[in-house]
């Protein structure tokens, strides 16, 4: 039995982060300390002068976990990735999770090249971004193409001495191949600077050198090259106009303004960059009813900064933030530079913010409406749900599962979550089917369920942990009715488990048409929040197991080994496997054995043979 004074009593005087526990061992809350003593110990003491959120929480606290660091530094990152991977019930989220793209610049490469990426990794590269207005970055990549034909190719031109034929970007003057000597790599080295000029917003550089080439061409005589340069100047001018928004004396700064309407709030984020204004974006904020301003601040910049690789010189926000000085210290060890939290109260960078926080209560007046109506329309939808199944708790967690295979060949299943009727594709969970050959899609089922609860009781290997089977749904739904519903209560049955399964049935169609719960079927007005839940659900899970099973079934073995056997087409194909079990098993059989599957005659039977036997 866990104590929880007992518990506290053992906590070192250290920095770190804690977790706290429900009693099915689900993860409510994370939280960092300097001293994890004397914070955790804080939730147990005073509890009426606590605020609403964490008088709630306690009482749900059965146990709880620490990790120590070495700093407050570390503990925040920590901190950060616990949340992010376990959303707890209790900690502040983003509803946001986009990871935008940047450009990367290969210079750890010789002849380096330019494309656009969303993962950012310390190779000695070079990043620009990120770019939160897609097509504009596309428009920067290809400008760069057109006026400094740098390469797009993948060849490792490390060796000198090997040699390439021209692709066809060199043809069509998109390129100059480097691949084949055409041109030196201190040429391309120039042409590289002035790349990095040009995204780093210095255009004024990079016109004025264009400009110089287009007089240079024009004062002797050669106009189809000054035009050429010309029409370069049109199009940095024009991808330019989207920063007329400047000021060059300001460093890179992030300008960060939030905006609320009773629990929904908003962070409005503008990148600044060069004293150009390069792009924003907008982020929602989950799980702030009962907490004060000051924390849903600072959790958003916590979470935010600790995601992202490029962290200005200036991060501008209207309040002061807990634990300021640490945080700076932080993100200059992050960023590899200083890193300043500035609260201005007037000039530039205060007219700044107050544009931002403009944005901001525009984006959520915008979507706020929307966001309030998908909200009450999920949970209208839960609660007729709970009414149609005569039960008095809440449907926080939905697991719907379904099997795909084509006439019975290569099975396989999909898991689909849903939390607060929403998806959860971070819990989403694929099944090859090991124990069931041919086509039973019962028998399919009662596996899938059975592994899916097993690694939930199978506390002895880092199961649990590492496919997050480690939450219990409050409903079960099956792609199907009475059959396969059947075999998933009696599996539930096995495990001791109290939870509810329902089928959903489909017409002649394959459209859905209700739930079969309890040995009936229960019809829905189709226009009913209710039932819209029920055919996303139904949809979401069918679509995930359809495209795993492509997948899957392009990468297995016999799509490439029976497609190469003269005679052997797709039906031919099917037939053997529904007919034999398996690829080894057609590898073993005589020719009068497979001329007994339907459509394959002696000739063929003997192709097979004769091309296993080779």
């Amino acid at each position: 039995m866990f104590n929880i004074k007992e518990e506290i009593a053992k906590l070192p005087h250290r920095p770190g982060v804690y977790i706290m526990k429900n009693l099915n061992e689900e993860i409510i809350y994370v939280g960092k300390a300097k001293d994890l003593r004397k914070r955790v110990s804080q939730y147990f003491i005073n509890f009426e002068r606590h605020d609403i959120k964490t008088r709630k929480m306690v009482p749900n606290i059965s146990e709880f976990e620490y990790i120590v660091t070495d700093s407050e530094s570390e503990a925040l990152i920590l901190e950060c990735n616990l949340i992010k991977t376990n959303k707890p019930k209790y900690n502040i989220l983003l509803k946001d999770d986009k990871r935008y793209p940047y450009i990367k610049m290969t210079l750890n490469e010789k002849f380096p090249r330019i494309y656009y990426t969303r993962n950012y990794v310390k190779d000695k590269s070079k990043y620009f971004g990120p770019y939160t207005d897609l097509d504009y970055m596309k428009k920067l990549i290809e400008v760069i193409y057109k006026v400094w034909k740098i390469r797009m190719c993948k060849l490792s031109l490390g060796n000198v001495s090997k040699k390439f034929r021209p692709c066809l970007n060199y043809h069509i003057g998109l390129c100059d191949a480097p691949c084949t000597g055409k041109i030196s790599e201190e040429v391309y080295d120039n042409r590289v600077k002035e790349i990095i000029n040009f995204l780093d917003g210095k255009t004024k550089h990079v016109l004025e050198v264009l400009e110089n080439k287009m007089k240079d061409a024009s004062r002797n005589y050669n106009f189809e090259e000054a035009a050429k340069y010309r029409d370069y100047i049109t199009e940095i001018e024009n991808i330019t106009e989207k920063q007329k928004m400047q000021d060059e004396t300001l460093p890179n700064q992030d300008i960060i303004a939030f905006y609320n309407i009773d629990e929904e709030w908003v962070a409005q984020v503008f990148y600044m960059r060069e004293g150009k204004l390069v792009g924003r974006e907008h982020y929602f904020i989950n799980n702030t009813k009962f907490e004060e301003e000051e924390e849903i601040e600072n959790a958003f910049l916590k979470q935010y900064y600790v995601e992202t690789n490029l962290i200005p010189s200036e991060i501008i926000i209207e309040k002061d933030v807990e634990d300021k000085l640490g945080l700076e210290e932080f993100l200059t060890q992050k960023a590899g530079h200083k890193v300043n939290i500035l609260i201005p109260q007037k000039g530039k960078k205060y007219k700044l913010l107050q544009l931002a926080k403009q944005n901001a209560q525009i984006t959520l007046r915008q979507f706020g409406e929307k966001l309030k109506s998908e909200k009450e329309k999920r949970e209208e939808a839960l609660q007729s749900l709970k009414q149609m199944l005569d039960i008095d708790y809440d449907l926080d967690r939905i697991e719907a599962y379904d099997i795909s295979n084509i006439q019975g060949v290569y099975n396989v299943a999909s898991m689909v979550v849903y939390e607060n009727g929403l998806k959860k594709p971070s819990d989403y969970r694929k099944f090859k089917i090991r124990s069931v050959i041919g086509p039973d899609d019962y028998s399919c089922m009662k596996e899938v369920i059975e592994r899916r609860f097993m690694n939930y009781f199978n506390e002895d290997t880092d199961e649990k942990k590492q496919y997050k089977f480690n939450k219990l749904p409050d409903l079960v739904l099956v792609d199907g009715g009475r059959g396969q519903l059947n075999i998933v209560e009696q599996a539930l049955r096995n495990f001791e488990l109290d939870i509810i399964a329902c089928g959903i049935v489909k017409d002649d169609k394959h459209n859905t048409r209700g739930l079969y719960y309890k040995g009936k079927e229960m019809i829905m007005d189709k226009d009913s929040e209710v039932f819209k839940l029920l055919v996303r659900i139904q949809d979401e899970v069918h679509r995930f197991a359809i495209e795993y099973f492509r997948q899957a079934y392009t990468k297995t073995e016999f799509v490439s080994e029976l497609d190469k056997i003269e005679g052997i087409g797709k039906t031919r194909r099917i037939r053997l496997l529904k007919y034999f079990g398996s690829l080894d098993k057609i590898k073993k059989a005589t020719v009068e054995e497979m001329e007994k599957v339907d459509g394959m005659n002696k000739k063929i039977a003997e192709n097979v043979w004769k091309y296993f036997r080779n």
